[in-house]
């Protein structure tokens, strides 16, 4: 297999133990994405990759009882927010009921990031929402 110069990627990770509070996670990504330039340009679309990242890292705590890995990269397509736990149970986006004060992460994961997957790992899970930033006149 041929080497491809051409093909780049830009990323980070940072592991996040239970103890860890979610405003971590999204200042943490917050940082990485005004590296990218995307905080004056693409406020909208930070706005969703934090809410996304903090969906995801809740989902860890809250549901696997584990630690979180995240990790994003910037593949100059597409940014992948993956985030692994401990938990092989794979999520999905229900519709949640009108009286439940949860239930509503992956429904709102599936509304923000462009494409989403959840895949199984030996040790648990990882998901990945895949964010593309708009094209000019596209907003």
């Amino acid at each position: 297999m041929a080497y491809d110069s051409s093909m780049r990627a830009t990323g980070w990770a940072r592991s996040l133990p239970l103890s860890s509070e979610i405003r971590t996670a999204r200042e943490w990504t917050r940082r990485h994405l005004e590296t990218l330039g995307w905080s004056a340009s693409e406020p909208e679309t930070v706005d969703a990759v934090l809410l996304t990242v903090s969906e995801l890292v809740t989902n860890a705590h809250r549901h696997a009882h584990s630690s979180a890995q995240l990790v994003l990269t910037w593949d100059g397509t597409c940014l992948h927010v993956s985030v692994h736990d401990s938990s092989p149970a794979l999520p999905s986006p229900n519709l949640p009921s009108a009286d439940a004060l949860g239930g509503r992460g992956m429904f709102l994961v599936d509304a923000l990031a462009d494409t989403w997957q959840a895949r199984p790992c030996p040790d648990g899970k990882t998901v990945t929402a895949c964010f593309r930033l708009p094209k000019d006149g596209d907003g």
